[in-house]
């Protein structure tokens, strides 16, 4: 188990738990029932899937959760578990693990079936009655304990499910046998049905192991990110290297990483120059170069150079912590269409047990004998468990989260993947999500007579602080022409309007020309160039100086150049073309908005550009897209996008952004490439597509199924047969997602 804060709130926190012994969609209903009781708990969601509880309770409330929350699922009948004894089961598991138990059931189950297959020949090889009894003793009491224990405590619950159905059936076809032989006549060989309840017993647990082996296969993508973390670093110490385990490295230690190792933690390049392998990571298959300086993150493949790097994060808050985390949280969640699954399997065991009552009464009445009347609602009985629906729609997400997160695409929550593949309109800010977000200074236009490279230099002394790109392309321009860079003093940044400070004892002001006319600060001389620079795509920002007398004067003109993202105009003809709706949202003038956008393949005059958009305005925007019932994805990496993602149905982060954009974003594309945009739609589509055919095939066994047993047309068996069946056809199935190739 394990306990992480929740930024969300601040006296709450999150506790992982394994769940073992669950069957069913009712038994995850009972465990997160017995959760919920707990003091302190605010909410549990428990996933059958991945055999684990999710729990967020208010830490002020009680500090020891983990071992209350381990007495409630132990009281409810099943089995709690560490999240680490969990994971070290899982690497453990092979192929055939847990086979041994359906072994000895085929094994003993076998010679009962054997006179089935001799009546389609003419031969009577049915077995006398002691010899069934002693092979089926065993399957039933020893290989069907289980289902009596889990039974057993549904019942005493007053619940109901997959076990319960299984223990009633079974033991009432046995039962039935055991009657039929102890009345018979001396000499006289009944037909009796230990054959159907061993059958039954050995086919649920063939499927449940079926079952496992498919949902190990889910999990694959969690497993996949566990084994990118080396267990050992060379720590570069006083003596030279020494191994040293993960768990003992700290922020700050110096590393050596060699050639076709995998770097062990997130860090910077120190020395030596390499190309690393981040596929697994990102998705990217092409290696990226480092040199000195560089970002170095942990779980990524070293290349040809042996180099030396200083660690910058340790345990969970490295990004390969916070990317398997983020994939475990989406695949423990629970889709919104899984509430409704959940409110049906809540009443479905009872109404089966009804209906199985109501088919033996039935068929008493009319006048079938009371062997003939039992064998049927045996048959109803186990056709009816309801193992199918619970894993229909978590096995669909683990599948879809796990088969996006190899290819870059980190799906935080159910919801976000659920909602995507409704999306109609997708927003793009500009600068940095479609573009390169490096712009360079193209033209620096000063009053005349004014000194350029004075004036230059003092642009530089006020953004010299600043991290927005446009600040960066000044200093960047400083340094090519060789300006010795001055100190500023007071220096404050206006939030999506520009900077201001002193340098030199003058007052400068350095922003759009939207805040000079609000400052009512005229560009005189300056106009038609500023409309020339606008009207050929650039964005232009001004310099004021302000007076003794507080008047200010513009000096000069500032006109910067961005280049789009590779790839970007494609990927907004490839979502054109899936019928979707794309519009690019900027802070930029309309003019140097629109000739990007036409860049890109956009259409202004079809609405496609939102332009002069203040950042607290990105949001409101959003909201506008989404008015007539339009469903909307935006897509940001700046901290000033935050709003905009978290306002939209959907928030897709660039990866190569800002955390905060990445925490308000419902999906993260590690590569921070717009083509990643259609994909991850894409997979949403297919994942809903296969939680809705599961669901389908999960309703159509049990509503195609019930009739038929109750009628008399299937036998405990087959019913046995068919139900294990659709657990095995429901994961399955959710498996093809695995296929997916972007």
């Amino acid at each position: 188990m394990t306990a992480t804060s929740n930024p969300s709130a601040a006296a709450a926190e999150v506790l992982d738990l394994g769940v073992g012994g669950m069957t069913c969609a009712s038994c995850v209903a009972r465990v997160e029932r017995a959760l919920r009781k707990v003091p302190g708990v605010q909410d549990a969601t428990v996933n059958l899937a991945t055999e684990s509880a999710h729990i967020r309770y208010d830490a002020t409330q009680s500090d020891d959760m983990a071992a209350r929350a381990s007495r409630a699922v132990r009281n409810a009948g099943y089995e709690p578990r560490s999240q680490q004894a969990q994971e070290a089961a899982a690497a453990d598991e092979g192929p055939w693990t847990g086979f041994a138990p359906v072994a000895a059931g085929l094994v003993l189950s076998a010679p009962l079936v054997l006179p089935m297959f001799g009546d389609l020949f003419g031969r009577d090889w049915m077995l006398p009655a002691w010899i069934q009894f002693l092979l089926a003793t065993p399957v039933q009491f020893l290989l069907g304990a289980r289902f009596y224990r889990a039974g057993w405590h549904a019942a005493r619950a007053l619940t109901g499910n997959m076990d319960l159905l299984v223990a009633l059936g079974t033991s009432a076809g046995y039962g039935l046998s055991l009657w039929l032989w102890a009345t018979a006549a001396p000499g006289e060989a009944p037909h009796l049905y230990f054959e159907a309840s061993a059958v039954i017993i050995t086919l649920v647990l063939l499927g449940k192991w079926l079952e496992a082996r498919a949902k190990r296969q889910t999990t694959a993508a969690i497993r996949a990110l566990h084994a990118l973390r080396p267990d050992v670093a060379h720590l570069l110490g006083r003596d030279g290297e020494v191994d040293v385990p993960i768990a003992e490295i700290l922020v700050g230690d110096r590393l050596v990483v060699r050639p076709g190792e995998r770097i062990p933690l997130d860090g910077t390049l120190l020395e030596g120059h390499t190309q690393v392998d981040e596929s697994m990571l990102t998705g990217e298959p092409l290696p990226v170069a480092r040199e000195p300086g560089g970002a170095l993150t942990g779980g990524a493949i070293n290349g040809e150079g042996r180099i030396v790097m200083e660690v910058t994060a340790v345990g969970a808050e490295t990004v390969l912590a916070r990317i398997i985390r983020l994939v475990e949280d989406a695949q423990a969640a629970k889709a919104p269409i899984q509430r409704l699954v959940d409110q049906v399997a809540a009443v479905f065991v009872p109404v089966v047990l009804l209906i199985a009552l109501v088919t033996l009464v039935g068929w008493l009445m009319a006048g079938v004998g009371a062997e003939t009347a039992l064998i049927r609602a045996v048959a109803v009985l186990v056709i009816a468990c309801p193992c199918a629906l619970g894993l229909a729609t978590p096995a669909a997400i683990m599948a879809g989260t796990g088969v996006a997160a190899q290819h870059g695409i980190l799906i935080k929550d159910a919801e976000a993947l659920e909602t995507a593949h409704r999306v109609d309109t997708v927003a793009f800010d500009k600068t940095g999500t479609l573009t390169q977000g490096r712009p360079q200074l193209t033209a620096f236009h000063v009053e005349q007579g004014a000194d350029e490279a004075a004036l230059l230099a003092a642009v530089a002394g006020v953004q010299a602080g600043s991290e927005h790109p446009l600040a960066r392309a000044v200093l960047q321009a400083a340094s090519e022409r060789g300006l010795q860079v001055p100190g500023a003093a007071q220096v404050r940044a206006v939030p999506g309007r520009g900077t201001e400070g002193q340098v030199d004892g003058r007052s400068y002001l350095i922003g759009s020309l939207r805040w000079m006319a609000e400052l009512d600060a005229p560009l005189g001389a300056l106009q038609e160039r500023a409309s020339e620079l606008q009207a050929q795509g650039a964005t232009v920002s001004a310099l004021a100086e302000r007076s003794a007398a507080g008047v200010l004067q513009v000096r000069a003109l500032l006109a910067f150049g961005d280049e789009p993202k590779e790839g970007a105009r494609e990927a907004l003809a490839q979502l054109k073309a899936k019928g979707l709706r794309c519009v690019m949202v900027s802070g930029d003038n309309r003019g140097a908005a629109e000739a990007m956008a036409r860049r890109l393949g956009l259409e202004p005059e079809a609405g496609e550009v939102m332009a002069e958009v203040l950042p607290e305005g990105k949001s409101d925007a959003v909201r506008q897209l989404q008015q007539g019932g339009h469903v909307v994805a935006m897509v940001g990496d700046g901290v000033n996008d935050a709003p905009a993602l978290a306002a939209a149905n959907v928030g897709m982060a660039m990866g190569n952004g800002t955390d905060v954009a990445m925490h308000a974003a419902g999906i993260t594309l590690m590569r921070g490439e717009p083509r990643l945009v259609a994909a991850a739609l894409d997979i949403s589509h297919r994942t809903v597509v296969k939680i809705r055919q599961n669901l389908f095939w999960a309703f159509i066994y049990n509503v195609a199924g019930i009739p038929l047993a109750a009628l008399g047309y299937l036998s405990p068996v087959v019913a046995g047969a068919a139900m294990a069946l659709s657990s095995v056809s429901v994961v399955t199935n959710a498996l093809l997602l695995k296929r997916w190739r972007g």
